[in-house]
């Protein structure tokens, strides 16, 4: 999930030590899920009822598939051509959907078939930012059942205390603990690089798994079992979505160097050593992962791994922030509020109603499957519904946006979908076993977003009903030369090139206008940021009305206060003591002809009820706000 940007760009490399800084950075944000997987990814393989036996060649076979897994996924598909679809230096799934955005063609059935899905990608990254807190504290915290069976029943109320106070602390910002969510990463990156190298060193054939044969004599010779056991594999790149997802935060440089130095060869020696402790020890080993230090100091190697799933886990809860807010300004979620943690980076945000329903949802998945073993058939069909869905948009926008050719394209969508949906199926055997969690979440959200979506279409065209063209209000003005009162009067509408329905009803029942009258309209672009010097667009209508529009990108939140001193530049003087803001309250009936379900009309309503309010979205002082009633029949 993304993390915007001051400006949409990422930061500016001028110096090695500037790209080491900002490796660094990227370690606790883009790497902190995907380097916790070591913590349950190679001990469910193992694990009964569904793991395999603890074979030499089973072992061999299996690291095999996890070092193909992550060169073919990783470093193939994301770092080397997924990164390559930056809308404006950003990525993820939304910047993907706006990438290919085109008016033209909006209304195809290729089109849409393609927004919906990347719509119900969007939605399963809120299934997998609700199962990765839950699973990553959850299998650190396990760690210490290892060391002492006496504490096996305060694993479960051990990790609910940390998430409850991971998400309390949500509100005072992240600023300050993401200063060191980067070092603290990298420590974990060599503790468990550190830990995993004296097990190779004492079985050095455990290499021999870089070798593909041994992952194909894996499947020849356990044919379903080994099929199925993708679905324990897939928990190896888990985490892979947010290189893409936050490169708009970091740049593709930081990430793919903090890849190359840092990550892979950690996680190599740490998955190896793993695999060298099951060719020593077999069936005796319990806890693949714990087990590869003793004594003292398996207390420490606990604290860390909780520290680590900590970070881990803000970084799906910030991006869980981000997604709401691009949804949000992309018309495909209501309203919510939106504060900013940080003076400084307008990246550090913090949505309540988004943390309250991840903190319930987090905690409700720890109580009802209290063991991370049964979260991992969950986490699977997430991440690889998500993976499969980013490969389809990707040769969309490699065809229609880039112009490469089918054969070229679909070369590559043959690939990363083989691996794919691979990796899905396998998962999709587990739904009955905690897999349908994410999709009844996933479901929900798609539903509420093409509800909102469609919703807001309707509204428009009543609206647009409703609207007078402005050249036969302004002739009205002329004619009846109604009083006019000291000050200015800002109508906020949502449509440009008419007088909005709001003003047509001030002006029926108040018969008065202000001197000076402002149409404002805030339109988000499909881009993730818009330059300060074409944030407004001021045309002066004439007997004192202007006509006033401002641009967005949907990963940047409208400031009315902004917007009007970038006015004054193009000589819309305002003086702001004097300055009301008119809006419409409308009152939704569901007894209209809008092409609409029912169902989804009362869904749509209830929504826009429970929507924040345009003042606090648009940071409008409350205290200069007059709001007009409206009825709206859909």
């Amino acid at each position: 999930m993304s993390k915007p940007s001051d400006v949409g760009h990422a930061p500016r490399i001028e110096s090695t030590r500037d790209l080491v800084k900002l490796s660094i950075a990227a370690l606790g944000v883009v790497y902190g899920d995907i380097g916790t997987s070591p913590l349950y990814a190679l001990k469910e393989c193992f694990t009964a009822p569904h793991g395999m036996p603890r074979t030499p060649a089973n072992v061999l076979g299996i690291l095999s598939l996890i070092f193909w897994s992550l060169t073919l996924v990783i470093v193939v598909k994301y770092l080397t051509f997924i990164m390559r679809a930056e809308n404006r230096g950003e990525g993820g799934i939304l910047a993907l959907l706006a990438l290919m955005h085109d008016p033209k063609t909006e209304a195809t059935k290729r089109r849409r078939m393609l927004l919906y899905l990347a719509l119900f990608g969007a939605a399963l990254l809120y299934g997998d930012g609700m199962i990765t807190p839950a699973i990553s504290v959850l299998s650190a915290v396990e760690g210490l059942s290892v060391a002492t069976h006496a504490l096996d029943s305060w694993v479960v109320p051990i990790t609910c205390g940390i998430l409850v106070a991971l998400f309390v602390v949500q509100k005072r910002g992240t600023a300050r603990v993401g200063a060191v969510f980067g070092p603290l990463t990298l420590v974990w990156f060599v503790a468990i690089a550190a830990i995993g190298v004296p097990w190779i060193v004492r079985r050095p054939e455990v290499l021999a798994a870089i070798n593909p044969a041994h992952a194909i004599r894996f499947f020849a010779r356990n044919h379903t079992h080994g099929f199925l056991i993708l679905g324990s594999v897939v928990l190896c790149i888990t985490g892979g979505e947010a290189l893409y997802a936050d490169m708009g935060h970091f740049g593709k440089r930081p990430i793919r160097f903090a890849w190359y130095t840092v990550v892979f060869p950690a996680l190599l020696l740490n998955y190896f050593g793993q695999g060298a402790l099951l060719l020593e020890r077999g069936d005796a080993v319990s806890h693949t992962f714990y087990e590869l230090v003793s004594g003292f100091m398996l207390y420490p190697l606990v604290a860390i791994a909780t520290f680590a799933t900590i970070v881990a886990s803000q970084a799906l809860i910030s991006g869980a922030y981000s997604l709401t807010q691009q949804a949000v300004q992309l018309g495909y979620a209501p309203r919510v509020a939106i504060v900013h943690t940080s003076g400084e980076a307008e990246g550090q945000i913090y949505v309540p109603e988004v943390n309250w329903i991840l903190m319930v949802a987090c905690v409700s998945l720890v109580v009802g499957f209290r063991e991370s073993g049964r979260l991992a058939a969950a986490y699977g069909i997430a991440v690889t519904g998500t993976m499969s869905i980013t490969s389809l948009l990707f040769y969309a926008v490699a065809v229609q946006r880039w112009g490469w050719s089918r054969a070229r394209a679909g070369s590559l969508l043959l690939l990363f979908l083989a691996i794919d949906l691979a990796f899905f199926g396998a998962n999709a055997v587990k739904f009955l076993h905690g897999g349908w969690f994410p999709i009844v979440i996933a479901l929900g959200i798609f539903v509420m977003m093409t509800t909102w979506k469609r919703g807001r279409e309707a509204l428009a065209v009543f609206m647009r009903s409703a609207t007078l063209p402005i050249e036969l209000f302004m002739e009205d003005v002329a004619r009846l030369k109604p009083t006019r009162v000291e000050g200015t009067a800002v109508f906020m509408t949502s449509l440009t090139g008419g007088a909005p329905p709001v003003l047509l009803h001030h002006f029926k029942h108040n018969k008065v206008l202000h001197q000076q009258v402002i149409f404002l309209s805030v339109q988000t672009k499909h881009d993730p940021a818009v330059d300060p010097s074409e944030r407004v667009e001021v045309r002066e209508l004439g007997l004192g009305f202007w006509s006033l529009t401002a641009y967005y990108g949907f990963i940047e939140q409208p400031d009315v206060t902004e917007i009007l001193d970038a006015a004054e530049r193009h000589g819309l003087v305002t003086a702001r003591d004097d300055v009301s803001y008119f809006l419409g309250r409308e009152t939704l009936l569901t007894t209209g002809a809008a092409d609409m379900a029912g169902w989804r009309k009362a869904l749509f309503s209830f929504l826009s009820r429970n929507a924040r309010p345009a003042t606090h979205f648009f940071q409008i002082p409350p205290n200069r706000v007059i709001e007009l009633g409206i009825r709206v029949e859909l």
